[in-house]
C-alpha cells in the first residue's frame, strides 16, 4: 500500500512537472510567434516608407500630402469611432469578411459573429460609416489618432480573382456595364457568354479605359484606393497570411477574446495557377500589365513574377 501510494505521488509529481514544461514550451512558442509577427509587420511598414520615398519622388508633381487627396478619394476608408479605427478595403482582399467585423464593432456590444452577418448586407452604401463624409478638419485629426489598417495580396492574383467573380460568373451588371463594350472593341465575336481573360487584360491596357473613367475597384491599383505612401497605415495585413494576420490584428485591438474573424474559403487563384490564366496573352502585354501594376508589387513587398515576364 505505502508502495503505490509513493508510486501515486510520483507520478503525480511526473505529470505536474510534465504540464509545467507544457506550458513552458506552449508559452515559449506564442511569444516566438508573437515576436515574428511583429517584425513581420515592421518590415513590411518599413518596405512600403522606403518605396514611398522612391514612388514619392516619381510623382511630386501630382500629390505632395494628405491635403491633397481629395473627398471622393476617402471612400474606401470605414470609421469606427467607438474602437478607434479606421480600415481602407481592396475589393477582392478579403474586404467583405472585415466588412462584417466593421459591422459588428460598430453595433455594438455583445457582438455578434461576423459569419452570421449577410455579406451583401454589408455592401449596401450607408451600412458603414465613411471617413469622407466628415468634415475636413476631422478626417485629418481621426487619420492621425486611430489605428489604420489594410490587407492587401499579390496583384495578378487579385487581377484574376476579379476577372473570375464578375466575368465568369452571370453578373448582369456587370456584364452590361463592362463587358458588352469589352466584348465589341476586343472580342471580335458577337455576344459570346463571357469575355475571354485576354479581352479583359486588353481592356485594362488600352490607354482609353483609363481617360474615360478611372478604373472600376475590383482592379483599381490597390495604392490609389488606400494612398499608403499620404497615410500612415499601423497594420498592413497580406491575404496570403490572412487568418494569421487578423488574429495578430484583433490582439492588437484588444478585441481577440470578443470577436471572432470569420473563417476563409482556400484560395482558388493560387500563385501556382498564373500561369495557365496567363497562358494566352502574349509576352508583350504581360509586361505592358506588369508595368501598369508594378507600385503595388513594389510598395506591399510582392515578387516581380518574372516567370510570366521572361520570354
Amino acid at each position: 500500500m505505502a508502495l503505490s501510494r509513493g508510486l501515486l505521488q510520483s507520478l503525480g509529481f511526473l505529470g505536474s512537472i510534465f504540464l509545467i514544461m507544457s506550458f513552458y514550451r506552449w508559452n515559449m512558442f506564442e511569444r516566438k510567434r508573437a515576436e515574428r509577427m511583429h517584425n513581420l509587420q515592421e518590415m513590411r511598414k518599413q518596405l512600403l516608407k522606403e518605396n514611398c520615398k522612391h514612388d514619392k519622388e516619381a510623382t511630386s508633381k501630382r500629390k505632395h500630402g494628405f491635403e491633397d487627396i481629395s473627398d471622393s478619394e476617402l471612400k474606401h476608408l470605414i470609421v469606427d469611432d467607438k474602437h478607434g479605427i479606421i480600415y481602407c478595403y481592396i475589393p477582392k482582399v478579403a474586404c467583405t469578411n472585415w466588412k462584417r467585423v466593421m459591422f459588428v464593432l460598430k453595433q455594438g456590444e455583445p457582438y455578434q459573429d461576423p459569419s452570421s452577418i449577410s455579406g451583401s448586407m454589408v455592401h449596401v452604401p450607408g451600412k458603414l460609416p465613411l471617413l469622407k463624409s466628415l468634415p475636413r478638419i476631422e478626417i485629418k485629426a481621426k487619420l492621425k489618432h486611430y489605428t489604420k489598417f489594410l490587407f492587401v495580396r499579390d496583384p495578378f492574383i487579385r487581377l484574376t480573382s476579379a476577372y473570375r467573380d464578375k466575368f465568369e460568373k452571370d453578373n448582369d451588371f456587370y456584364y452590361d456595364t463592362f463587358a458588352r463594350d469589352i466584348l465589341r472593341l476586343y472580342g471580335n465575336q458577337p455576344n459570346p457568354p463571357h469575355i475571354s481573360f485576354y479581352n479583359f487584360i486588353q481592356y485594362l491596357l488600352d490607354p482609353q479605359t483609363e481617360r474615360e473613367l478611372p478604373f472600376e475597384p475590383h482592379w483599381r491599383q490597390m495604392h490609389r484606393l488606400c494612398h499608403p505612401c499620404l497615410i500612415q497605415y499601423d497594420f498592413i495585413g497580406h491575404q496570403e497570411t490572412l487568418q494569421e494576420d487578423a488574429e495578430q490584428l484583433l490582439n492588437t485591438l484588444k478585441l481577440q477574446n470578443s470577436i471572432k474573424f470569420p473563417a476563409s474559403y482556400d484560395n482558388i487563384t493560387a500563385p501556382e495557377s498564373l500561369s495557365g490564366w496567363f497562358r494566352t496573352v502574349p509576352l508583350v502585354e504581360r509586361r505592358k500589365l506588369y508595368k501598369l501594376y508594378e507600385t503595388d508589387f513594389r510598395l506591399f513587398g510582392y515578387r516581380k513574377p518574372d516567370e510570366l515576364l521572361d520570354g
